[in-house]
């Protein structure tokens, strides 16, 4: 199909005016992008965009109404354009699982990791596949987008092409991007090229004209809301014009030549589908470990099982490998030169981590990402969005709780865990022992459309006792067993917390059973009458961090509900009450009082 630039201007004002109907029936939606870069996403799709492994990213989320007229021009199947911004429509920022939406963008930044991460995936891959990114000024001062464009520049990832909508506003006035945005992505390692935002063959030459190295930037010159009252005016950033305007808007823009050379284009174009790759995983037979290690040096031996085994399962760490145990005698690095190997070292770049491995996954690999538990707020974006987004990342998360000890408390979890369970969608495991441990990664690698959390300890603890009733796959199960047939409480605990609870279990007497819960949200989805069987009497958790999550369950919870402290680790876990003699003279007390 032969396309000119008067071609072009056909189909961008059929594109401009698709768009703006869809924001005047939705009533709601954002205007600016709409008329700045209309011209960029015609180029994209039109010229760009050519084999079936090319894929488009939306940074700037909010131009939803233009992503979704693109795709539905183009010939995909993205359900009614006047559903937009409806309940059970299209949504106001773009979902993944959508026909051509490539990614769940809308938190800006987001969409600039994410295209890393389908750049790299291309690469390991070994497919001619390219990756065009759309991005406005918010997203480039984003530190995730920061942090993942050094990335990419250090990767040199010229299969990557960036376009910035550089209209220099935001929605409180003059954009707080860098003084200098080109002189930094040059810094970066990227080409940088300039081009005018509504001229498409200025914007063909920046493509194809640049002495490309690395990964390639174009800075588009737009003007937010061109062609309308509010042009270069703060306020066209969202719904700003009249009903009156926008509706001589569509119509100065309708173009029926415009909308049959899209017609033209859907007959041609390529639909991306990718599928997910499968892991194999290891016999049900467990490695042999010491009885007496910490749940980090279990999955680094579990994990050395799995990754023999698969070569397109991407692991990573954010500069901490050697203490998150994740790297095996089977890992082979990723390096500029050569992206065959199964192992990214991401720097300390824990949010851009996330939101790449995203990509990746968006991608179609498998993929794991580790750090430091209290680490995890810096990711905690990138991961909602996996959850929503239904991406089966894996993030193996260490150092779980105050007893990191020396390093104090601004490297102590205490509110990490609770929050990482409220995360809909989210699995998040906390292991006691190697079965435990084997569960929580077959089942996190065997997800099809859920990220997992799997939280270890850097402290040693001795083993704790088999299944008793139930086993690890339900998620909670009774490892230690009453002695007496009327049970009259059951301790629940986690983690390292587990073989403590046995402990005290011993001392308060024989009517007091176990329970480990690994994965609460296993748990839940457990029928009533299991949980029947397996919480018996009065309930007490035993978990070293905050409490408030577990009254779902529990009578009482022993827990920590404030920050850690600088010591020895073992000096602090005792001091925070995580001792037999401790907590079995607490609930005593409690019992007595009529507490329990």
């Amino acid at each position: 199909m032969f396309i000119d630039a008067k071609n072009l201007r056909e189909m961008s004002n059929a594109l401009r005016a698709t768009a703006l109907r869809t924001l005047r029936h939705a009533q709601s939606g954002h205007f600016g992008i709409i008329m700045s870069a209309a011209d960029i996403v015609t180029m994209i799709y039109a010229v760009f965009m050519s084999g079936a492994n090319d894929r488009f990213v939306l940074s700037a989320g909010h131009g939803s109404a233009l992503l979704y007229s693109a795709l539905s021009l183009s010939g995909h199947n993205i359900g009614n354009l006047d559903s937009f911004r409806r309940f059970g429509g299209l949504p106001g920022h773009p979902e993944f699982g959508m026909d051509g939406v490539a990614a769940t963008t809308g938190p800006l930044g987001q969409g600039v990791a994410n295209a890393v991460g389908m750049a790299i995936a291309e690469k390991h891959k070994n497919t001619c596949g390219r990756v065009f990114c759309l991005c406005s000024d918010g997203d480039l001062m984003e530190g995730v987008a920061n942090e993942a464009i050094g990335f990419a520049g250090r990767y040199n990832l010229d299969n990557l092409v960036l376009f910035w909508d550089d209209n220099g506003l935001s929605i409180d006035g003059v954009a707080q991007t860098d003084v200098n945005i080109p002189m930094r992505m040059r810094a970066a390692g990227w080409t940088v090229v300039a081009a005018d935002g509504n001229d498409f063959d200025s914007i063909y030459d920046a493509v194809y004209g640049a002495n490309t190295k690395g990964p390639l930037f174009v800075a588009c010159k737009t003007v937010l809301g061109a062609d309308s009252s509010v042009a270069g005016m703060a306020r066209a950033h969202g719904f700003g014009v009249s009903d009156l305007e926008l509706v001589n808007l569509i119509e100065r823009f309708d173009s029926v030549s415009g909308l049959n050379l899209w017609k033209k284009l859907a007959v041609e174009f390529k639909k991306n589908r990718t599928s997910l790759r499968r892991v194999v995983l290891p016999n049900d037979v467990l490695p042999k470990c010491p009885n007496f290690i910490s749940t980090r040096e279990m999955s680094g031996i579990y994990l050395n099982q799995i990754v023999a085994r698969n070569r397109n399962l991407i692991g990573g760490s954010a500069d901490l490998s050697s203490s998150t145990n994740v790297k095996s005698d089977a890992t082979c690095e990723i390096t500029r030169d050569d992206f065959s190997g199964n192992f990214i070292n991401y720097g300390v770049r824990e949010h851009a981590m996330a939101a790449i491995m995203n990509g990746m996954t968006y991608a179609g690999l498998r993929t794991f990402g580790s750090t430091f538990l209290v680490f995890s707020d810096y990711m905690r974006g990138a991961m909602r969005i996996a959850a929503l987004s239904g991406l089966p990342v894996v993030y193996v998360l260490t150092h779980d709780s105050i007893a990191v000890g020396q390093d104090g408390p601004t490297h102590q979890p205490v509110e990490q865990i609770a929050g990482l369970r409220l995360i809909p969608n989210m699995n998040v495991f906390r292991p006691s022992n190697m079965a435990e441990v084997a569960v929580a990664w077959r089942t996190a690698l065997s997800e099809p459309c859920r990220p997992s959390c799997i939280i270890l300890s850097r402290q040693k603890i001795n083993q704790t006792l088999s299944a008793v009733v139930g086993t690890p796959y339900c998620g909670g199960y009774v490892v230690y067993r009453a002695r007496r047939h009327r049970i009259r409480m059951t301790l629940i605990a986690t983690g390292t917390e587990v073989p403590l609870a046995i402990s005290v279990a011993r001392r308060l007497g024989p009517w007091v059973q176990v329970v480990s819960m690994p994965s609460v949200s296993k748990f839940r989805e457990m029928d009533a009458a299991y949980k029947k069987q397996i919480l018996r009497g009065r309930v007490v958790v035993i978990e070293a961090g905050a409490t408030s999550g577990w009254f779902e369950f529990a009578d009482a919870v022993i827990g920590v509900d404030g920050f850690g402290a600088s010591g020895p680790g073992d000096m602090v876990y005792r001091e925070y009450g995580f001792d037999t003699s401790a907590i079995v003279q607490e609930i005593r007390g409690r019992l007595k009082n009529g507490k329990l």
